[in-house]
């Protein structure tokens, strides 16, 4: 087994005013050649949006993009057409292909939005962009792991195009279980959004990652009132 730690206080830091950014990886101004990506799994943003802004209009192609609102409420508009809010409890998934341009502003004139964004390498270059959003049963499903996102799109998960697997977990009590990996090759990071958790022998705090691959399983051991958010992906593509 092999793993590589993300601590919080490690990540690359952005704060222009209206956004507060956290970056495990490269991505922006922010460089690191030691974090360029985990696998396919390229882009992983923590980002804080102060009312009233947001990121317009930009481009994006060949990459699959997933993103997660932990509090507040992101309005989403691209250019085939969607448009909506993501809330808590809500996945969006945009498949860019052969390119799109779309808009995220906090959907609130005065509260902040704080939001998970990752980008995944896809599987299929210039294929058609697509776009999902599904609101998820957490708070229901406690003390258990929830596919959000999956390769085939089985329900209720949203589908992507990569051997990729998502898996977002709310726990209320002391849980231990075990993750099993879909594939020899595929590597999971392991995000905790909020409270402590032992994953694969490491103590993990809020905010902090770990990335974990050549297993078949990973043992995960979290504390009560924690929330977690699991990345499946290949670690060669």
């Amino acid at each position: 087994m092999k793993t590589i730690e993300y601590k919080s206080d490690t990540r690359g830091a952005a704060n222009h005013g209206w956004l507060n950014a956290k970056h495990t990886f490269s991505f922006a101004n922010y460089y690191d050649p030691s974090r360029m990506h985990f696998g396919a799994l390229r882009v992983f943003n923590d980002d804080i949006v102060q009312g009233g802004t947001g990121f317009g209009k930009h481009p994006h192609d060949n990459m699959e993009i997933v993103t997660l609102v932990l509090d507040g409420r992101l309005r989403h508009k691209d250019s085939t057409g969607h448009e909506g809010v993501i809330s808590p409890g809500e996945v969006q998934f945009m498949s860019a292909g052969t390119g799109v341009y779309h808009s995220e502003m906090n959907a609130s004139e005065k509260e902040q939005v704080n939001l998970l964004q990752t980008w995944v390498f896809p599987k299929k270059r210039d294929i058609e962009p697509r776009y999902g959003q599904k609101k998820f049963d957490f708070e229901g499903q406690k003390n258990s792991l929830v596919e959000v996102v999956s390769p085939d799109g089985n329900a209720p998960s949203l589908t992507l195009n990569q051997d990729a697997w998502y898996h977002v977990g709310y726990f209320d009590k002391q849980t231990e279980l075990s993750y099993e990996l879909h594939g020899s090759g595929n590597g999971v990071f392991a995000f905790v959004i909020e409270g402590q958790a032992e994953i694969a022998g490491k103590k993990l705090e809020k905010r902090d990652a770990l990335g974990v691959s050549e297993t078949n399983d990973i043992l995960l051991k979290v504390s009560e009132n924690t929330r977690l958010l699991l990345i499946e992906v290949p670690m060669k593509f």
